[in-house]
């Protein structure tokens, strides 16, 4: 699903495309969502595991560019300790509840989801719908640390430390819980349990993130290295496609068509048969990202090439400090 255009930071709410008429009739609606939220969470008896768990979350409905935040901190940990550090994800859209690790040779991402079998091709990644449950089995097999991609408003496992993920650009929309706007709660809330921000990409970062007086850190995804030079059809269905066909044009490529899809989009033989029918007729290779080649099957991605993002930090060496003061407390007082 495609997000109401109302929902956006950019909208005039005084003008028609603010849509303030429907925006009045979802008040109610948005009023009873940010309601059982904050009760879910009020009630909510996180369980304390052994494993450190450092949540890396948003307030939004959306992508955001967690994953790849997700997957830095693992190589992190990976390079400068020797513990075992493994990400955690509810599988969105997999038919397997888990809890499980992910193996990028078994599972599709129909099994697990696009996001964690992504993840498992790079580092150690498990799945699970209930993230205490989930939690405690990574415990129980020797995982040390756990980077847990989403799950700021799951009030299972206790966290160690939580960051929330903004989009610069897109910040926190309209302002409104959904499905009045495209907050998954009220950003005072949110924000309050939260121990740092990380504004992801360019643009103007929401005010809210200055008052809450939150330690910030900036960061942008960057490829990690240029496609061959040739023409290209770009395709991706991610939170924000646009992101991404803005990086490749940023790096020179050749894109002569750009095709969105909704996020987490499973992909059918007609869109396939329909990005290949356009492809040939540019003489141009079809390219997406590392994400949406995870929902592909082998045969699938025969022809389809990926670009490769990492996530380059701003302040990297406060960030790193934080994140060792989290593995050993008072290690830089």
């Amino acid at each position: 699903m495609r997000e109401p255009r109302f929902w956006a930071r950019d909208v005039d709410p005084r003008s028609r495309e603010a849509a303030p008429l429907l925006r009045f009739l979802l008040t109610p609606l948005a009023w009873i969502y940010a309601e059982a939220t904050h009760r879910r969470i009020a009630r909510g008896e996180p369980l304390k595991v052994r494993p450190i768990v450092i949540c890396i979350g948003n307030l939004t409905a959306g992508g955001v560019g967690k994953s790849p935040i997700v997957a830095a901190l693992r190589d992190h940990f990976s390079e400068t300790t020797a513990l075992r550090v493994a990400t955690l994800s509810r599988g969105y859209k997999g038919k397997l509840e888990g809890p499980l690790k992910v193996d990028p040779i078994v599972h599709t991402s129909r099994d697990v989801g696009d996001e964690p079998l992504m993840l498992s091709k790079s580092g150690e990644a498990w799945i699970g719908a209930d993230r205490a449950a989930t939690g405690q089995m990574m415990s129980n097999d020797g995982v040390d640390i756990i980077i847990m991609d989403d799950g700021h408003q799951n009030p299972g496992l206790h966290k160690d430390i939580s960051f929330v993920v903004v989009d610069a650009s897109a910040g926190f929309g309209n302002g409104h819980v959904i499905p009045k706007g495209p907050l998954r709660e009220p950003v005072a809330e949110g924000l309050s349990r939260a121990d740092a921000v990380i504004v992801m990409g360019y643009g103007e970062p929401p005010e809210e993130i200055a008052i809450s007086g939150l330690p910030v850190f900036e960061a942008v995804i960057a490829a990690k290295e240029t496609p061959p030079e040739q023409p290209y059809v770009a395709f991706a269905g991610i939170g924000r496609p646009e992101k991404f066909f803005d990086t490749l044009k940023a790096l020179g490529v050749d894109v002569r068509d750009a095709v969105p899809f909704p996020d987490h989009h499973t992909f059918t033989a007609g869109d396939l048969n329909y990005l290949e029918r356009l492809a040939n007729d540019y003489n141009a290779t079809l390219i997406t990202t590392d994400k949406d080649l995870a929902r592909l099957s082998p045969d699938q991605r025969e022809d389809i090439i990926s670009l490769p993002v990492e996530v380059i930090f701003e302040r990297r060496a406060d960030l790193d400090k934080m994140l060792e003061n989290v593995i050993n407390p008072g290690s830089h007082e």
